[in-house]
């Protein structure tokens, strides 16, 4: 298949995708990743496709699975799986704008992930359109809560895969050519200090400040990072009134390993750092994980696949494991063949710079036609 002939045009595409990014839709704001997740489902209906809207978990957006018509339904497929959530809040359009400056664009979750999502679905209208059907049956889903960890859609998510032949992850590629062929294990902890409230003008010493505790438990926890496994404090909520000693902090730390059984040792570590006694009490509960997915034969059988396309559009080639977990990290730790990073190329993800490089929106989705195309 001539990949190379089918008529992306990055410029019709960056068009297409504008509505996307100007729909906002973070994480913890269900109405919000609804509205995207609509936006998507009527294009997807436009599309061919058969839509499912699975409703929402945990207080958490919906999820949208969506097949394609084959002559083979029902038998094991390509499964593609994106994310529709961002970590932008509501109100980010006014500081990060959609917005070209040359080969680039800006805008919120416009790398991570809506810009992988979108040349996702280019691919198979372009597939459509030249009259080429995949050999394999084509389901996409799309979820609400990746951002966070994946709590509510695991579940659906491992079922979905468990029927599947092969995954595809249209996450942000890597600059200059390169794929994820592998994911570091992570795991999330809620923390909390409780202390003894006090009047701070009148009887400061009478109370015991959960502020103070929980930012010695913060250098303490940041210390234990080494080379094997990592720990980060990222998010800290505590206080109302400046005149009351604070009777409680939370705090939410991630850590990441590249191996498994590191990552086991660091979730013993922060557990042991639990105390029940004393004048301010140190709770450490385990929040979600995601497992190690190291790359196998097939992966390389499918990162060689990825190559020849690569080569066929000019693109440079590489694959390599990741830190910053995904959806990928259940399927391949499965053991089922999966391909990440074969989103659009940019950088600053998460920031108020977040952008890509348009051209990529065209040279990436070939690569993903010719996935979908050959993949068998």
């Amino acid at each position: 298949m001539d990949i190379k002939g089918l008529p992306f045009d990055s410029d019709a595409m960056l068009e297409g995708l504008r509505p996307w990014i100007e729909c906002e839709s973070p994480t913890w704001d269900a109405a919000a990743v609804n509205r995207m997740m609509d936006l998507a489902s009527c294009e997807l209906a436009c599309m061919g496709a058969t839509i499912e809207r699975i409703p929402g978990r945990m207080g958490l957006g919906d999820s949208v699975r969506a097949r394609f018509p084959h002559p083979n339904a029902g038998e094991p497929g390509i499964l593609i799986l994106g994310h529709l959530d961002t970590v932008h809040p509501v109100g980010t359009l006014e500081k990060l704008p959609f917005r070209r400056d040359g080969d680039i664009c800006y805008g919120p979750g416009i790398c991570d992930m809506k810009g992988g999502n979108y040349l996702t679905l280019e691919a198979i209208r372009q597939l459509a359109r030249a009259g080429i059907e995949t050999k394999l049956p084509v389901t996409i889903m799309f979820t609400p809560d990746e951002e966070i960890g994946t709590p509510s859609v695991r579940d659906l998510i491992e079922a979905e895969a468990s029927r599947a032949k092969v995954v595809l992850v249209p996450e942000p590629g890597r600059d200059k050519g390169g794929v994820t062929s592998g994911r570091y294990a992570i795991a999330r902890f809620n923390i909390a200090t409780i202390g003894r409230p006090s009047h701070a003008g009148a009887r400061l010493s009478d109370g015991r400040s959960a502020i103070r505790e929980m930012a010695r438990r913060i250098i303490q926890i940041e210390e234990m990072t080494t080379d094997a496994c990592t720990f980060s404090v990222g998010v800290i909520h505590a206080g109302q009134w400046v005149n009351c000693v604070s009777s409680r902090a939370d705090a939410e730390v991630l850590t990441m390993a590249k191996r498994q059984e590191d990552l086991d040792a660091g979730v013993q570590k922060m557990l042991s750092l639990a105390t029940s006694s004393g004048d301010v009490v140190f709770d450490v509960r385990r929040g979600v994980t995601r497992p190690v997915w190291e790359v196998d034969q097939r992966g390389l059988e499918l990162c060689a696949m990825a190559e020849d396309f690569h080569k066929r559009v000019g693109m440079p080639f590489y694959h390599e494991s990741s830190g910053g977990g995904s959806d990928g990290n259940f399927t391949g730790a499965m053991g089922i063949p999966t391909l990440d990073g074969l989103g659009v190329e940019g950088a600053m993800m998460h920031t108020l710079q977040e952008h890509i490089r348009i051209e990529t929106l065209a040279s990436r989705g070939r690569v993903m036609a010719g996935l979908l195309a050959t993949l068998s």
